[in-house]
């Protein structure tokens, strides 16, 4: 895979993760919700599986990374710098992760379609995932 590819996937896989995370720790502290914080840091940790069954090697990823030169880097876009509650924290992380999911599974059909497979079913997973966290958290949050 070219650079410009392999810095697509990392950025993604960082992206997925990192919205992950945040609806794990909304799960874990402020719905004290074990079993959804759980799914989450879980559905973290496949992504890093199916990334590594890509055989991209994590080093490749690193060296193709362009934190400095790239291009999207500035600003906030489209509401990005605006949350008034919880909800809206919750949201904008489950659709950051399901985003950055989609993008994976385009580009692991380059490489191998069982893994493109599975980051479709994460991705399926995400959204029940949102859904339940939806249903717990109140209009207070």
């Amino acid at each position: 895979m070219d650079d410009g590819v392999l810095r697509l996937i990392d950025a993604n896989a960082n992206r997925a993760r990192e919205g992950l995370r945040v609806l794990e720790d909304v799960a874990r502290f402020v719905l004290d919700n074990e079993s959804m914080s759980s799914r989450a840091k879980d559905y973290r940790h496949q992504i890093t599986r199916h990334v590594a069954a890509l055989r991209v090697e994590a080093a490749g990823l690193e060296d193709a990374r362009d934190s400095e030169g790239d291009v999207g880097r500035e600003g906030f876009g489209g509401g990005e710098a605006e949350r008034d509650a919880v909800r809206d924290i919750t949201v904008a992380n489950a659709h950051r992760a399901q985003e950055a999911l989609r993008v994976l599974e385009e580009f692991s059909k380059l490489a191998d379609a069982g893994v493109a497979a599975l980051l479709k079913d994460l991705r399926y997973s995400v959204y029940t995932l949102e859904k339940d966290m939806l249903g717990v958290l109140s209009a207070e949050f």
